[in-house]
């Protein structure tokens, strides 16, 4: 088990805000793998972040059996891609997801090179793994 202590998750929310926020991200997430959401980040737009964060770990997890089913064993990153709402999910360390829901404003190449500095900067806060 991990507990986080205040200032972890200041940290966290430090680069979230920093890193994504600030480039144009509307929403971020980070989630555990089973569903739990840990921190919330941005204007969710109304949605049920609680909601989201157990049906992305879903998707994930089923994601990764198909990954199996190729020969691979994981995927790093999914992405959907809306009509007005994107949503780039990605890896952190081998227990969380970080989701990052952005509109059409900003692009996906600047989502995925900001959500690789934020894993990077993430893992050692989440226990290094």
């Amino acid at each position: 088990d991990l507990v986080l202590s205040k200032e972890a998750i200041n940290s966290i929310v430090t680069i979230l805000d920093e890193d994504l926020l600030r480039a144009g991200a509307d929403c971020v997430l980070l989630v555990d793998r089973s569903g739990n959401l840990i921190v919330n980040r941005g204007d969710p737009a109304n949605l049920d972040v609680v909601a989201l964060a157990a049906l992305s770990a879903a998707n994930f997890g089923a994601t990764c059996e198909i990954a199996k089913l190729i020969g691979e064993e994981d995927f790093a990153l999914l992405f959907h891609k809306g009509k007005n709402e994107n949503i780039h999910f990605s890896k952190v360390g081998k227990n969380f997801i970080l989701l990052t829901l952005f509109g059409r404003d900003i692009s996906l190449g600047v989502i995925r090179l900001k959500t690789a500095k934020v894993s990077e900067d993430l893992v050692p806060i989440l226990g290094g793994e």
